[in-house]
């Protein structure tokens, strides 16, 4: 235990999400010796960040306006719409350069556990994107994961009597990984998503 302030900055690095007892006490030290100046601009962009930075009020993206740029962009294909469960998943995304659509960002994924339900997600609000018959395609890319899972086929019962087809992300085997090494469900996966050589 440390005193003061700099017990209060390890305590409140630690409520960071990623960030264990060690690394929020690591961090505290490096800014206890950071310059002033590099300090102050931390500080100056956590605050600006929280004054000027909104979500999105199409699809709930991080945005600096009231709509993102992909919201605004007219090139993006309309009809289709990628639900993810974070604005990091966005990012993601675009980094493959696979998906010109629209996305939508629910805040999260159902997780019971966790008393995080369909009403503390931005479900509603996909609802009512698709309610004038625009997009023709949902394709559900939650996290491979319990509460991702749940969350893909909750929306895919509530959205199919909509008249949209519903896609889900393939899952398997990454890329220079060993079969050996594959757990039971992720090469289950691989064999349900196979694809056929074509001569």
């Amino acid at each position: 235990m440390y005193e003061g302030p700099v017990q209060e900055l390890i305590d409140e690095l630690g409520r960071l999400p990623g960030v264990g007892p060690k690394s929020a006490q690591r961090i505290a030290f490096h800014l206890l010796y950071a310059g002033s100046d590099d300090v102050e601009k931390l500080a100056e962009v956590l605050l600006k960040v929280k004054q000027t930075v909104r979500f999105c009020e199409v699809c709930h993206n991080v945005s600096a306006e009231d709509r993102c740029r992909i919201c605004r962009d007219p090139r993006r294909d309309q009809t289709a719409i990628c639900v993810v469960e974070e604005s990091k998943d966005v990012v993601a995304i675009e980094r493959t350069r696979e998906f010109r659509g629209t996305y939508h960002v629910l805040g999260g994924a159902i997780s019971p556990i966790d008393g995080v339900g369909p009403g503390d997600l931005t479900v509603r609000e996909l609802v009512m994107r698709l309610g004038d018959g625009t997009v023709t395609e949902v394709i559900v890319a939650t996290d491979p994961n319990l509460e991702g899972e749940a969350t893909a086929t909750y929306l895919s019962r509530l959205l199919l009597p909509m008249g949209v087809r519903v896609a889900r992300l393939a899952s398997g085997l990454p890329v220079g990984s060993d079969l050996e090494y594959a757990d039971e469900v992720t090469l289950g996966r691989a064999f349900e998503g196979r694809r056929y050589v074509q001569a």
